[in-house]
């Protein structure tokens, strides 16, 4: 996250009562039941302090040209963040642009943080920050509204739409069908009274932590506690981050935890990547499958098949590119930690599962491929063969007559 937010910025403990009113120069007035409900003022003796990330990315186009976007916003780019010193190349291939987004302000005074990351591979990710202060019981509570609440997705919509009018020239393929978008919320805690260690978190709160990933109000069985807390990691005694699919929760300095955020927004960016082209391939191999159960296997259709082929032969071409692009945007070689965490993230949001399903469709699209320039080569060859012999009949006609052709 780029933006910080102040300690006195904080959640309520009680839902308010009256009806208020959140304003932004760049969205208008966002009516307050339009978000999940914020509470009040911290009480000094909050057991736990952190804040609540929500994350909402968007497929918008094939790709982004980042130089233009920055550019057009006067943004800045951002390079990978690491929990301890690394060398300059462990970074991502193309940085993405960052832009603050402006805050949302409650009459109350509190005021929503967030900023916009655009990716070159044709991702937009909005981040909101909301601090928190509380005890464990107030966290699980706001965890089991919110993973469940899609009130965030239509403000971050609103926004995208916006800031996507001023960097269209940047935009290339833009997609005019409903993006597909992704969610995470990220539960980051900075301070627990009495700075216990990571291992004392788990063994007295990770029953609540379990709650937290999962966005459940009812306590969870053993097994299913167990369950979540294997996807866990630390790098120092005093840091913890466990990873579900659709939520997270980091016990973390605040420049700590920007490597598990970082890597939580890659991740779901690459999901949401992957997402994309199993639809796409989906959808070019229904009409690879409709054109050869509309006669693909008769005589002259078969000479049609080579338009088929090469079309799809373009689209095998361009995802595999893309994907590569997705799969390559940022590279850990010399930093082990960091390629565990985004391996656990991407794990648990499920990129290796859309990854395979991708991979899958592009060997059936080149099986199909090759079955598809095979006809036409047979079909060329029986044309040929019968030009052949039509010639071979006219001069055995002309022979027998005896006249010279």
């Amino acid at each position: 996250m780029g933006v910080e937010v102040s300690g006195d910025d904080v959640l309520a403990d009680e839902v308010m009562d009256r009806d208020v009113t959140i304003t932004a120069p760049a969205v208008g007035k966002v009516p307050a039941e339009a978000l999940p409900t914020l509470v009040a003022a911290k009480p000094s003796d909050a057991p736990l302090c952190g804040s609540v990330l929500v994350l909402i990315q968007f497929d918008v186009s094939e790709e982004i040209r980042l130089d233009r976007v920055s550019q057009i916003l006067g943004a800045r780019t951002v390079d990978a963040s690491f929990k301890h010193l690394a060398p300059g190349y462990v970074r991502y291939q193309r940085p993405p642009v960052e832009e603050a987004l402006d805050p949302l302000v409650l009459e109350s005074g509190e005021r929503l943080q967030g900023d916009i990351k655009y990716f070159d591979y044709g991702v937009v990710s909005v981040i909101f920050e909301l601090p928190f202060s509380g005890d464990w019981d107030k966290l699980v509570q706001l965890s089991s509204k919110w993973v469940w609440d899609t009130n965030f997705e239509s403000l971050a919509t609103r926004i995208v739409k916006q800031k996507l009018e001023r960097v269209a020239p940047a935009l290339v393929k833009p997609y005019t069908k409903e993006w597909l978008k992704e969610d995470y919320f990220i539960f980051h805690l900075r301070e627990i009274a009495g700075s216990p260690s990571a291992a004392d978190v788990l063994t007295s709160h990770g029953a609540f932590i379990s709650q937290v990933v999962r966005g459940e109000a009812q306590p969870l069985s053993d097994g299913e506690r167990q369950e979540i807390l294997q996807s866990r990691i630390s790098y120092y005694p005093h840091d913890l981050a466990v990873i579900g699919w659709n939520a997270a929760f980091i016990y973390d300095t605040a420049a700590g935890a920007e490597t598990a955020i970082q890597l939580l927004q890659y991740a779901n960016s690459q999901l949401l990547e992957f997402r994309h082209y199993d639809d796409l391939m989906t959808t070019e191999l229904e009409k690879v499958y409709d054109f050869l159960d509309r006669g693909g296997r008769g005589l002259w259709s078969r000479w049609r098949t080579a338009g088929a082929a090469s079309k799809l032969h373009t689209v095998l071409l361009d995802v595999g590119e893309l994907t590569e692009r997705a799969d390559n945007a940022i590279k850990f070689l010399s930093d082990m930690f960091s390629a565990r965490l985004y391996k656990l993230a991407a794990l648990k949001v499920g990129v290796p599962d859309y990854k395979d399903l991708v991979q899958e469709k592009l060997r059936t699209a080149e099986e199909l491929y090759r079955f598809m320039v095979d006809e036409f080569n047979q079909s060329r060859a029986f044309v040929l063969e019968l030009l052949v012999v039509i010639i071979l009949i006219i001069e055995l006609i002309y022979f027998f007559r005896g006249k010279p052709i």
